[in-house]
């Protein structure tokens, strides 16, 4: 498995959460081990202290993306290496299904053996995150434009165009503006209409 692939991680982890629209997905241990997913080793270890601990890592890596989103790029360097920091990876290479030849297919896994669920996801999203950031920019960190969407992405396109964490939301912002649009040209041509019948008014019988 790709390094950055765990950025999917962080990602799932700072979208449990809308600040906007006061929803929080992480209420509880069964929330918790539903966001690892049931093939997942942590997630049959979480425990409800596993909940206010990823909490806090979740605000702590939406600083990262909100400070990458707002072009201050030393600043979500920085968060993100002091969750490196706490949370170091612990590698481990795995075969699951034999690949050519009958050989297990070995690739790496990522904080297998870290002490709690939550270091094991912090571990593992931190170090796709910062995989993601070296090679493709801090840039490509975002939130969404969306109102009141404020959902975390990593830009992976070609030509650096997205700002949007989904097609739905590109879609309703897209709607948003060609209907604030109309609206603009409505009131302008409404505005028009009626200085065009002030200046009739005003005008002297000879002239009309």
């Amino acid at each position: 498995m790709e390094l950055a692939y765990y950025a999917d991680y962080a990602v799932r982890l700072v979208n449990s959460e809308e600040p906007d629209r006061g929803t929080d997905a992480l209420t509880g241990v069964d929330a918790v081990r539903e966001l690892f997913g049931p093939g997942a080793h942590a997630a049959a270890r979480a425990v409800e202290a596993d909940v206010p601990r990823l909490r806090a890592v979740r605000t702590r890596l939406r600083g990262v993306f909100e400070a990458a989103d707002e072009g201050d790029e030393t600043r979500a360097v920085s968060l993100l290496n002091a969750l490196l920091l706490e949370f170091p990876v612990s590698p481990q290479v795995s075969g699951h299904d034999p690949g050519d030849g009958g050989r297990p297919a070995w690739h790496l896994h990522l904080a297998e053996q870290a002490a709690s669920a939550t270091a094991g996801w912090s571990a593992t999203a931190c170090m796709g995150l910062a995989v993601q950031l070296t090679s493709l920019g801090v840039d490509r960190l975002g939130i969404c434009q969306a109102t009141p969407c404020r959902n975390a992405y990593v830009d992976t396109s070609t030509n650096r165009s997205r700002r949007y964490c989904s097609d739905r939301c590109a879609t309703r912002a897209n709607v948003a503006a060609y209907r604030a649009r109309k609206r603009l040209e409505s009131e302008r041509s409404g505005r028009n209409g009626r200085t065009h019948e002030v200046t009739q008014e005003a005008a002297p019988a000879t002239e009309r």
